[in-house]
């Protein structure tokens, strides 16, 4: 048991959850890199993400990764059923986009799952829809949720969202989580910090893990 903000928190009780860090969004010659998006404040968070990932398996913490991923034949797209959709969702490649069985999909190679982990395959934002999640981990016993990954303002917080409705305990890591646009990126995490859950920094939830491990 450790405490963070006056809260303790059982490990047994906690799961990392790391959203879409997938080579199409965050690798070199990725699409977004291609479509010239700037990767960069995806880029930047990986060594944060591994910091993260690794103090939670030493304390036995369940991680899942979450993939983003559309069927080849594009019927899962987002264009198949809107017909209105904001300008940022209407790039004509969507459907390319984290194609199932392609190198894209994948989870970056620096953040490479172990066969232990668990991975949510998802068609849209949030993790929770049309997904195993919530029943894999109630059936675990989990009901504090530890959130990074990207993007902020779009997959991570509507999964939050939905996570917090559905009376899981909602923890983020602010040097963890990144989007393209700072502004939004900004105003993502003051919206969970005042309505969802706990905003930590890395530095602050890593510290209380080996707190708590120094006390045992």
């Amino acid at each position: 048991m450790f405490e963070i903000n006056w809260v303790k928190i059982d490990p047994k009780e906690t799961a990392l959850i790391v959203v879409d860090m997938q080579n199409d969004f965050c690798s070199p010659n990725g699409l977004y890199d291609r479509l010239g998006k700037n990767i960069e404040p995806y880029r930047k968070i990986i060594p944060n993400v591994k910091i993260l990932i690794e103090a939670c398996r030493k304390k036995g913490i369940t991680i899942f990764y979450t993939r983003a991923t559309r069927e080849p034949s594009g019927i899962d797209s987002l264009h198949t059923r809107h017909k209105i959709l904001p300008e940022s969702r209407r790039f004509t490649a969507e459907k390319d986009l984290c194609v199932e069985e392609t190198w894209g999909s994948e989870i970056i190679p620096e953040l490479k799952p172990k066969q232990e982990n668990y991975i949510i395959r998802k068609r849209r934002d949030s993790a929770f829809q049309d997904t195993p999640l919530r029943l894999l981990l109630t059936s675990l016993d989990k009901n504090i949720l530890v959130f990074s990954g990207i993007d902020t303002y779009i997959c991570v917080e509507s999964t939050v969202r939905d996570g917090f409705n559905q009376d899981f305990d909602i923890i983020v890591i602010s040097e963890c989580t990144a989007s393209i646009n700072e502004k939004f990126y900004a105003t993502s995490l003051s919206q969970i910090g005042k309505a969802f859950g706990l905003v930590l920094t890395l530095k602050k939830f890593v510290n209380s893990l080996e707190y708590m491990s120094l006390k045992q």
